[in-house]
């Protein structure tokens, strides 16, 4: 039975309840007692919640696809999950098929890949290989916070140093200037792009929205130390989220700007299956006063539904709102000279990695 009570929220966490049914047909967790469900009334207060990591051992690396409104086609998650916690993150439903769920477990149940690098050498190694932009950051973060310990990204981006890989990051975090080192190396030859997520300057709102994602000053500081390390970087206002952060598009591209960032690029706020009822319980937990507001202009944007997934309009949106925030972005990139073209990256100084440890003779 649902309650008509707001769910707390959970110090440090972005979702604030896993109880909810996933796609794949298991069971609506209930509260168990367990370490993660303890109930106050049987157990007392619930311990904290503390992030797992086990490890992956896949046979492949690079995921490939073939949507349409996506600018490549390769891409390389060096883990599943994302400790960041935001609430809005569309990849949570990945979780969904562990029989995990897309809340709290999709933020504090994690999943490493340490034979990623080796993975990788091995398929740029292969004769048939062709050359093109691989992404890091689409379905997880390559920099969340256990890269600090575990530093698969990092032992990717060296393959793709040394192989001469073109290489686009996307990142909310700072971490990544641990690697500006090898970026640098990369930028001189026009190797490597960079977009830094930057989805609202209120630290409130962000502790909230993002919980474990580094400030936004720290971010921002991240865009000026790559830019003046010759790394092509670009703000992404992602996602903008109406009745809450899209007051603050001029302001974070006004910020950015004073930072380096060469453009500027936005997407509008996506809930697939289920991350809509993890996000409608976020509202009614940090923004009671407004929830029904935020849901009647996101079904607005999305035909009466909370998420639109056909392609193009996925990412865009339908109607007014989308028209004028769509003019609004372009207005103000306009104005702080962020409407450049993204530098094309090279793939001809490609040379693939040795094969089993020997060199090609020819």
């Amino acid at each position: 039975m649902k309650s008509s009570k707001p769910l707390p929220p959970i110090a440090g966490r972005g979702a604030p309840t896993n109880l909810r049914p996933t796609r794949t047909g298991s069971a609506e967790r209930v509260p168990d007692g367990d370490w993660l469900d303890a109930a106050a009334d049987v157990d007392g207060e619930a311990p904290r919640l503390r992030t797992t990591v086990t490890v992956e051992h896949p046979k492949t690396i690079i995921t490939r696809n073939k949507s349409p409104d996506i600018g490549f086609d390769r891409s390389i998650n060096p883990y599943r999950g994302c400790e960041h916690g935001c609430i809005y993150c569309f990849a949570r439903p990945t979780h969904a098929f562990h029989d995990l769920s897309p809340g709290l477990d999709f933020e504090s149940r994690l999943f490493a890949k340490p034979n990623a690098a080796a993975l990788l050498r091995a398929e740029l190694a292969k004769p048939n290989y062709q050359v093109a932009p691989l992404a890091i950051g689409t379905n997880t973060d390559g920099y969340q916070p256990i890269e600090r310990e575990w530093g698969i990204t990092r032992s990717i981006v060296e393959v793709l140093a040394e192989t001469r890989h073109p290489l686009l990051i996307t990142t909310k975090s700072d971490r990544l200037l641990r690697d500006i080192d090898l970026l640098a190396d990369m930028a001189r030859d026009n190797l490597v792009g960079v977009a830094i997520s930057v989805t609202t300057l209120d630290p409130k709102v962000a502790r909230t929205l993002e919980p474990r994602v580094p400030h936004p000053k720290r971010r921002l500081a991240a865009i000026r130390k790559l830019v003046d390390a010759g790394v092509p970087t670009q703000v992404n206002i992602s996602p903008i989220i109406p009745a809450i952060t899209d007051q603050e598009i001029e302001a974070i591209m006004g910020a950015a700007a004073e930072a380096g960032a060469i453009r500027a690029s936005y997407i509008l706020m996506r809930l697939p299956y289920e991350v809509a009822p993890l996000f409608r319980a976020w509202l009614d937990a940090h923004y009671p006063d407004r929830a029904a507001k935020v849901m009647h202009i996101v079904q607005d944007i999305r035909d009466g539904r909370d998420n639109d997934p056909n392609f193009f309009t996925r990412l865009k949106g339908r109607g007014i709102w989308p028209q004028l925030i769509r003019q609004r972005v372009k207005r103000a990139a306009r104005a702080h000279g962020m409407d450049r073209s993204f530098p094309q990256l090279r793939s001809d100084l490609f040379r693939p990695p040795e094969r089993d440890g020997q060199m090609e003779l020819f």
